[in-house]
Formats: structure tokens, sequence, C-alpha cells
């Protein structure tokens, strides 16, 4: 099953979703679910109490519900009781609540809103500016991550139709990411003191570019040879990185310093408002010279 974990928001409460690529539909935490409806102070006990209930009477939907690993308060990842949109409609019901109605419209547009994403990538693209924006980035910080996000898809496509298979993908990253960088992911988040947050979303322009770089570079490669299994996909992702290499120890020689850097996006942030701060304190000073 291939997922992607997501956190979706009702009336300013956190729901845990997931969405299930394979089956095209989206899975809801249902203890998130119990706590926006009920606001009880121990969501987990109300949700084993009415599964039991809903056991004892028969009820086939909680028979069919399974749980899947989501991450609770303490950053850990534990499992979770889930159900689809078909199975939580029916379990609202058995929860009175003056907030079932407006949650059910709420799961209905989340649900609509994935599946125009998916008939219209350009969407899903939009929605991805709109929230790089919301989180504070800017819009050439933006432009070239969105950049690097086709250039991994079209590495991932040659991986897979190179037979490259589950864990492998990730062993791959870590090769192109250390043949340029000098660190595997694990060492690079490491270094920007990283823990569950994407890598890339932490990287300065010029990491940006030198990454897709390596992957634009080991795609092209395998285009050309074609390679079969792990072992080649590792020889061609390991060479494109290197190709990498070589334009960061030119671009450093001229600089002077490393680009690999520990900045991250706090970091980042942090550095936009000062310079933000110091361009008004600047102008303000040459008024006050005038």
């Amino acid at each position: 099953m291939s997922q992607k974990e997501a956190i979706k928001i009702f009336e300013e409460r956190k729901v845990r979703t997931v969405w299930d690529d394979e089956q095209e539909k989206w899975y809801f935490s249902i203890v998130d679910v119990c706590a926006v409806l009920t606001d009880s102070k121990d969501a987990t006990a109300y949700w084993r109490k009415l599964k039991q209930r809903l056991k004892a009477e028969g009820n086939e939907t909680v028979t069919n519900c399974h749980a899947l690993k989501l991450r609770a308060a303490d950053g850990k990842m534990r499992l979770t009781d889930v159900a689809d949109t078909e199975q939580l409609f029916r379990i609202i019901q058995s929860i009175p609540s003056p907030k079932a109605e407006p949650f059910k419209q709420w799961m209905a547009q989340v649900a609509a809103e994935r599946l125009d994403q998916m008939q219209d990538p350009e969407l899903s693209i939009e929605q991805a500016v709109a929230d790089y924006r919301r989180l504070g980035y800017s819009e050439n910080w933006i432009n070239q991550r969105l950049k690097s996000i086709e250039v991994r898809k079209l590495l991932t496509d040659e991986w897979k139709r190179g037979g490259v298979q589950g864990q492998q993908y990730a062993s791959l990253t870590d090769i192109i990411t250390a043949a340029w960088s000098g660190r595997t992911t694990k060492q690079y988040k490491h270094l920007k003191g990283l823990h569950k947050e994407n890598l890339r979303d932490n990287m300065t322009n010029v990491e940006l570019l030198l990454n897709s770089l390596a992957e634009a570079s080991a795609t092209e490669i395998s285009k050309q040879e074609n390679p079969k299994g792990y072992g080649q996909n590792a020889d061609v992702a390991r060479r494109g990185g290197h190709v990498a290499k070589a334009a960061r120890n030119q671009l450093e020689s001229q600089l002077g310093h490393s680009v690999v850097t520990s900045l991250n996006a706090k970091d980042y942030f942090n550095s936009l408002e000062q310079n933000s701060q110091r361009q008004i304190e600047d102008n303000n000073g040459e008024n006050v010279d005038e």
C-alpha cells in the first residue's frame, strides 16, 4: 500500500489522515474524529467503549476497520484505528453530536478535493505553492522546490522501469546524496538538526540545485544505459551524484566555503526576517539623511 500521511483541519481541530494511492481513498483516524465530535477529554477511551458496543451489536463496519501507523503527539508512529469515508459515515451515525452533519460535509469536501487533484495535477501544484507560501518560503525557493519535485519524479520513474523495489528507493537516494554532498540522507538531516522533517524542504536554493543536478544526471544516464536491478541502478546513481559533486567543488572553490550547510527552514525564515528588518532600518536611515 502506497500511503501519504497528512493532517486535515476541521474547526481548528487536527484530524490525522492517510491517502492510499492504490485504493484511491482517504483513511481517517477514528480517535481524532471522536475527539472532534464529542470534545471528550479521553477520546481513546470513548472510541474503545463505542467499538465494544458496536461489535456487540454485530456492526460489520467496526469489524472491517483496520489500524495504520500514524504519528502520535509525542512524534512516534503508533498503530491507530482508521476508517475510510464510507465506514466513518456509518460510525458517526452512532455518535450523538451537533457537529455530525458539518463534519460529514467536511469529509466529503476533503475526498472531493483529492479526487479533483488526481484528475488535474495542476491543482496539486497550486496547493503545494499555497502551503509553502503559508509557511513563509520565498517565491524563488518555491519555484526551485517545484522543479526539484519534477526532477525527482522522473528519476523514480526510471528506477521503477529498471526494476527497483521497496526500500531500494531509499538506498539509491542515499547513494546519490552521499555522492554529491558527502553525507547520507540521515547524516544530512542530522547536520541540519532535523528529525521527521523533509530534507528537501530544509535545503537552501543552492543545495536544491545541486541535488536536482545529481538526480537529473542519474536520470539521463539511466535512459541511455537502461540499467537493470539494484546493482546497476546503484552505479548509475553514484555517477549521477558525482556530476553534481564536480559542480559543487567548482562553486566552493570560487566561494571559499562549503555550500552544504546546517541552515534549515527555521534558520532560513529567521534570516529572511532579519534581512527584511535590516532593509527597513536602512530605508529609514536614508529618509532621515534626506
